[in-house]
């Protein structure tokens, strides 16, 4: 019981609080652009609070799944002094964007703070070579600092990764520092060949998403399938076990037992494997210099939001299924389970900035879609007949409607 309560005051808290300063984000704006807020209320439904201001009604709702900031003249068009509808294009779309602006902005500043205090981070100065690799055969040394590869700026080790991620097989070139000289070596990265299912679990080892082409979905593996066993053995709901027992398996297939709405169903499975690559190289943990915390805060804060951009770009690019959205229930369920102070404000952050770039989506009914509609208005030097803004916003918000309920659905089955 004591959990649950736990649990819930997370959920509200993390959820309420970032819907307050979505709205207050677009609340301010107004004000500064002198545009009359009739109401501020966070949530839906019927009010279980409320307190009237010189212009403003200040508003708790019931259901903490929104809000809304109700100005003069953002409905219908209106002449009164205030009217929102009669402030300039500009000022408009600055009321409109600030809301997700504010969101991005709190993410980024939160996530920074979290990975500059408590990051441990491994720099780009060489420990030693592995012997016998590919470096110690060039000539890489310790205390050899990578500074760039490929025409790359590297600043910590995580750089150098993602460059071996995209890498392609060709030549690398690393400018080294060594002495106060910077030596130019060429060499090419050993690789390996690691298993791949194309599958992602979830704690409890359910089948959250599946990759495209891969092993698991030519097998007829789906999402929601619960992992029982992995060759004959016990998983227990753990995902580190089921990785662990895949990375152990030799033989050319592994046999999968999955739970699919309540049956057991056996698959073989031959897993992909793909390359790996390594330059052979051990790297000496970063200083713990405050110029370096900042450093690597802005560094991993730059991948952070890269990785929010490019997951939206598969996603409108068919690369990431529908199937594996997450909606208010599945975000519910991963703020309560998080553990400790410093998961719960990652979850924040991810949150906040997962919110402020969908918000932002040129979608009717979401604030990208007002911004797409402001600007048309300004092109058209006129604003679009009410009735024709008012299909387009019921069109978009119906297509909402009907993927948060779909994403409802798929989170319930993934956690139930």
């Amino acid at each position: 019981m004591i959990g649950f309560v736990i649990s819930a005051i997370k959920i509200i808290f993390l959820l309420g609080f970032l819907i307050f300063i979505h709205e207050g984000g677009h609340f301010l704006i107004a004000k500064l652009c002198k545009v009359k807020v009739n109401e501020f209320a966070i949530g839906f439904g019927p009010t279980i609070w409320k307190r009237q201001g010189k212009e403003t009604k200040y508003a708790l709702r019931l259901i903490p799944l929104g809000g809304f900031v109700s100005m003069e003249g953002e409905e219908e068009a209106s002449d009164a002094e205030g009217s929102f509808s009669k402030a300039s294009i500009p000022k408009r779309i600055a009321i409109v964007v600030a809301g997700a602006t504010v969101n991005i902005i709190f993410g980024l500043v939160i996530y920074f703070v979290l990975m500059a205090s408590t990051g441990v981070y491994v720099s780009n100065v060489v420990d030693y070579p592995t012997q016998g690799e590919e470096a110690e055969k060039v000539g890489i040394q310790s205390g050899d600092k990578i500074i760039e590869i490929n025409g790359q700026k590297i600043n910590i080790k995580d750089d150098i990764t993602n460059i071996l991620e995209n890498y392609n097989g060709e030549n690398l070139n690393l400018k080294i520092e060594r002495d106060g000289n910077i030596i130019d070596i060429n060499m090419v990265p050993v690789e390996r060949k690691v298993k791949s299912t194309g599958i992602y679990l979830s704690n409890d080892s359910k089948i959250i998403a599946i990759d495209k082409g891969s092993a698991a979905e030519k097998q007829g593996i789906q999402t929601n399938d619960n992992i029982i066993k992995v060759d004959g053995q016990n998983v227990n709901g753990d995902p580190y076990q089921v990785l662990d027992l895949i990375s152990k398996n030799t033989g050319e297939t592994i046999l999968f037992t999955l739970e699919r709405n309540g049956e057991y169903i056996d698959v073989n499975l031959i897993p992909d494997y793909i390359p790996q690559y390594y330059l052979g190289i051990a790297f000496k943990m970063a200083e713990n210099t405050f110029i370096n915390h900042v450093q690597y805060g802005l560094t991993e804060t730059k991948e952070f939001t890269f990785s929010i951009v490019e997951n939206l770009k598969q996603l409108f690019s068919g690369k990431i299924s529908v199937d594996q959205m997450m909606g208010p229930v599945g975000i519910s369920d991963m703020v309560a389970s998080t553990n400790g102070l410093q998961d719960f404000i990652y979850i924040l952050a991810l949150i906040s900035l997962s919110l402020g770039v969908t918000n932002l989506l040129p979608i009717p009914a979401l604030d990208g879609g007002k911004i797409v509609l402001l600007i048309i208005e300004a092109i058209r030097r006129k604003p679009l007949k009410p009735e024709t803004e008012a299909t387009i916003t019921l069109i978009g918000f119906s297509l909402l409607i009907t993927l948060s309920l779909y994403v409802t659905y798929n989170d319930v089955l993934r956690i139930f």
